[in-house]
């Protein structure tokens, strides 16, 4: 039997008092997964990406462990629920116009001792300061420095779209005006090279474009690290005091840890390891999280049809973005139909061995959003269903 079998049969064991459509999530491999980032990170703290979890009984688990530290979130809502909560070191990832959430966050000291807000523009400390309602607290603040790689005298961008601040001097004229502003206190700087942490280097049946893409993350990592080091020592010289360089994801985390400059690496999708994490050769880890739908047809020699399954991730449209029959094994999407909305028709011979109500298990393209389809995650350990966790779904969150 191989070690893939071996995970369906585990998994039909242990979820078979339960109806599909279900999420799992196999806590021996998400705990293998987060030794895993521990050792690629050297020793620098890993700062866990709470979008690509999603819910908060993991986060509680992989905080708990030697290594980890502190939440990066994705929005203001959940940065003042998570600090609620319990969690006292929230990093909000990206720039926010929640002028509610400001008001509660600059009346609060609790809240505002916990989070941490992002700005790459003087427009957004204007909002959160137009936001406050008499709110006197001071508010943690984080610079996002743009990581793109700009070639040819900038004509050749490669990297997201995210801050405008590229260059060190950018970083500091804003580092200096923070530090100037009452009611603000400047702690950190954040740098996600998307490009490298975000972008598989050994894509299947395409070996040119996968050492294109490894000779532009070579020279993206050098380009940066050059650049992230000197942003950090022009805006120390404004803010000496400053407690964090975040930096990194789950694809570039050695690669970042190894940067002096950086002092803990962000990272999530590690954790449950999507499909997208298979094209790269820097790590293997192990599938974490699945979903599992149930066979209700069977039209022919060949095909089955599962319930629903259409649950395409974000990003650019393309087929690495839609979930992958995973378990059993050689099953197919039909390329005229792909995965449905209600109904998906998988193809493959496998198919002549499923019966009506049997389980196919499924890897998302991305790690947390996968949340957002179930209300609770089953957690596995060997062939028995040991807890359930509510997703922020499930706790009647849908922050984004």
């Amino acid at each position: 039997m191989t070690a893939r079998a071996s995970d369906r049969a585990r998994y039909d064991r242990a979820t078979a008092h339960l109806d599909a459509p279900l999420a799992i999530v196999d806590l021996d491999a998400f705990d293998a997964n987060a030794d895993d980032l521990v050792r690629r990170a050297g020793g620098k703290p890993i700062r866990v990406a709470s979008k690509s979890v999603r819910c908060r009984a993991l986060l509680e688990r992989v905080l708990a462990k030697d290594g980890f530290a502190g939440i990066m979130s994705f929005t203001l809502a959940e940065s003042l629920w998570l600090a609620r909560s319990g969690f006292d070191d929230v990093l909000l990832a990206y720039p926010s116009v929640d002028r509610t959430g400001y008001a509660e966050l600059a009346g609060d000291p609790k809240l505002a001792a916990a989070v941490t807000v992002m700005i790459d523009d003087l427009a957004q400390l204007d909002l959160i300061d137009a936001a406050r309602a008499g709110g006197r607290e001071v508010v943690r603040v984080c610079l996002e420095l743009d990581t793109s790689l700009k070639l040819l005298g900038g004509r050749v961008r490669v990297g997201a779209r995210r801050s405008p601040l590229h260059s060190p001097a950018q970083v500091a004229d804003l580092a200096r005006a923070v530090s100037r502003r009452p009611g603000f206190r400047l702690v950190g700087i954040m740098a996600y090279e998307g490009h490298i942490a975000g972008v598989g280097d050994a894509v299947a049946g395409r070996p040119f474009r996968s050492r294109a893409v490894r000779l532009m993350q070579a020279t993206a990592r050098r380009e940066l690290a050059e650049r992230r080091a000197a942003v950090v020592r022009a805006v120390r010289a404004v803010a000496p005091e400053l407690e964090f360089v975040n930096g990194g994801g789950t694809g570039s985390v050695q690669h970042t840890a190894a940067e002096s400059s950086v002092t803990e690496i962000g990272a999530g999708s590690g954790l449950y390891v999507p499909r997208l994490f298979d094209n790269y050769t820097s790590f293997t880890g192990r599938p974490a999280a699945l979903f599992a739908m149930p066979v209700v047809r069977r039209p022919g020699v060949g095909v089955v049809t599962v319930l629903g399954g259409g649950y395409p991730a974000s990003g650019a449209p393309g087929p690495d973005r839609l979930p992958v029959p995973y378990l059993p094994e050689g099953l197919r999407y039909d390329p005229q139909e792909g995965p449905g909305e209600v109904q998906t028709p998988l193809l493959g011979s496998p198919a002549d061995d499923l019966l009506i109500g049997d389980k196919v298990w499924f890897r998302h393209a991305k790690a947390g959003e996968l949340c957002e389809r179930f209300d609770v995650l089953h957690l596995i350990e060997g062939d028995a269903v040991t807890a359930t966790a509510p997703t922020y779904r499930g706790e009647g969150h849908t922050f984004l």
